[in-house]
């Protein structure tokens, strides 16, 4: 059975850090390529990063994410990270991760991602 876990979200103040980790249950993380996406109240899911099979990396230009948020995978924990630097309170949203199998391919369409996570929450607010 595939799972996806994810975790380290929280009440965080603006201009602080959280590190969220994606953990995989059933499959290897290895071999997938791993989204990261969030959803703020009343708007639409939207792609965050994601990283592919081969450790390429796609950030998403808005908000000036790709300059504060860094996705990683460590294949020995099964585990993808997003650490998320200087945040905002634009920032606040559940953030899920997704996976899909692939070697080389990586995006930020959720269309394109067959396996989610439950989501965790991050609020930034002083």
């Amino acid at each position: 059975q595939v799972q996806l876990v994810e975790s380290g979200g929280g009440l965080v103040q603006p201009g602080g850090s959280l590190r969220l980790s994606c953990a995989a249950f059933g499959f290897s993380l290895e071999y997938y390529a791993i989204g990261w996406f969030r959803q703020a109240p009343g708007k639409e899911r939207e792609g965050v990063s994601c990283i592919s099979s081969e450790d390429a990396v796609y950030t998403t230009d808005a908000d000036s994410v790709k300059d504060r948020f860094t996705i990683s995978r460590d294949n020995t924990r099964n585990v993808v990270y997003l650490q998320m630097n200087s945040l905002k309170p634009e920032d606040t949203a559940v953030y899920y991760c997704a996976a899909e199998f692939s070697s080389t391919w990586c995006g930020l369409d959720s269309a394109d991602f067959s396996s989610w996570g439950q989501g965790t929450q991050v609020t930034v607010s002083s």
